[in-house]
C-alpha cells in the first residue's frame, strides 16, 4: 500500500465528528433573538429547530434569549441589552455575536447601535430592516383608533401573553400595535434613521460590512411555499401576496431584509423555514437552515469573531 492510500484509508477510519471538532467556536458567545410572537422554546419545541445544539456540538457557546412576542424594536431592545449583560458576566466574554430573526433583526442592531463596545457582529436572518408589506397592510385595513384596530390589538396582544407564558416569560410587556408600527415600512424609516449602521444607502444593494468595530451581515429566503406538510406554508403563501409579486420569504421582501454583508437573499425558503420551522418541514431540496448558521458560525470563527 502507498503512502497516499494508507492516508486515506486512515481518513475513512478517523470518525466524522472528529473533522467538525471546533467547526463552529467563535471567540465570542453566539446569541440568538426570536422574531415576532417568538419565543426560546415552548416544551420540546424550540424557536430555534434544532439549531442551538447544532452550534454547539462543534463548539460554540450559544445562549437563546426571550424578550417580549410583540412589542416595540426599542422595547425588545431594552430587553435583550440586559440579557447581553448577564451573559457577558455569566461568561467573561467581552462582546458576543449576535443572531436575530425577522424582528429579532431590529432588535440586535438596537442593541449593537447604542453598545457597540458589547458587540462583535450582527447576523439579520428575514430581518425587517426596511419595513414589511403585510404590517404596513394590517395598519391600513385597521388604523390605529378604530374599533377593528381595537380587537385586532386584543388578539394579538392575548396571543403574545399567552406564549411568553408558556415559555416562561410570562413577565414581560406586550404590545401588539407598537410591534406592528415598527415593523412599518414608516416606523422602519423611522429608526433606520436613528440606527443606521448596516442598513443600504441603495434600494436593494448592500450596506457597511463593518460599523464602530461591528460586523454586519444577512441572509433571507425568496420562496412563501415550500412544503405541503407546513400547516404555516398556506399562510405564508397569502401574506406573500402583499408584497404584489416582489421577492420575499411570505413575510418580509427579500431587499428589506438586506444589511451589511449580504450572503444571499433568495434561498429557496420561506419566513419559518429560516430557522428550521415548522419543526423541521422545510424545503428539502435547498441547503438545510441548520447549516446555513453552522457556516456563518465558521464565518464568525474565520475572522476571530
Amino acid at each position: 500500500m502507498t503512502w497516499l492510500g494508507a492516508c486515506m484509508l486512515a481518513l475513512t477510519l478517523f470518525p466524522a465528528s472528529a473533522f467538525a471538532a471546533g467547526y463552529t467556536q467563535t471567540k465570542y458567545p453566539i446569541v440568538l433573538v426570536h422574531g415576532l410572537f417568538g419565543f426560546d422554546n415552548i416544551g420540546p419545541v424550540e424557536y430555534w429547530y434544532g439549531i442551538p445544539s447544532a452550534l454547539r456540538a462543534d463548539g460554540a457557546k450559544v445562549y437563546v434569549t426571550q424578550v417580549s412576542a410583540a412589542n416595540s424594536t426599542e422595547v425588545r431592545g431594552e430587553q435583550l441589552l440586559t440579557q447581553v449583560k448577564q451573559i457577558l458576566a455569566a461568561t467573561g466574554a467581552a462582546k458576543v455575536n449576535l443572531i436575530g430573526h425577522s424582528h429579532g433583526g431590529p432588535t440586535i442592531r438596537y442593541v449593537a447601535s447604542i453598545r457597540p463596545d458589547l458587540v462583535a457582529s450582527v447576523t439579520s436572518v428575514g430581518g425587517v430592516n426596511k419595513g414589511s408589506a403585510v404590517a404596513d397592510v394590517l395598519l391600513g385595513v385597521a388604523p390605529p383608533g378604530t374599533l377593528a384596530n381595537s380587537v385586532v390589538v386584543s388578539v394579538t396582544n392575548g396571543l403574545a401573553t399567552v406564549i411568553n407564558f408558556l415559555s416562561g416569560g410570562s413577565g414581560l410587556s406586550q404590545n401588539a400595535l407598537a410591534a406592528a408600527k415598527s415593523l412599518s415600512t414608516a416606523g422602519s424609516l423611522k429608526f433606520n434613521q436613528a440606527h443606521p449602521e448596516g442598513i443600504p444607502t441603495s434600494a436593494c444593494g448592500e450596506g457597511a460590512y463593518t460599523v464602530k468595530g461591528v460586523s454586519y451581515f444577512s441572509w433571507s429566503g425568496a420562496k412563501p411555499y415550500t412544503n405541503v406538510f407546513d400547516i404555516m406554508d398556506p399562510a405564508l403563501a397569502l401574506t406573500s401576496l402583499a408584497f404584489g409579486g416582489a421577492k420575499t420569504d411570505g413575510l418580509v421582501a427579500s431587499c428589506s431584509t438586506h444589511l451589511g454583508r449580504v450572503i444571499r437573499d433568495d434561498y429557496a425558503m420561506n419566513h419559518m423555514d429560516e430557522v428550521n420551522q415548522t419543526v423541521g418541514l422545510i424545503n428539502i431540496f435547498e441547503t438545510n437552515p441548520v447549516t446555513l448558521y453552522r457556516q456563518q458560525a465558521n464565518r464568525l470563527r474565520g475572522m476571530g469573531l
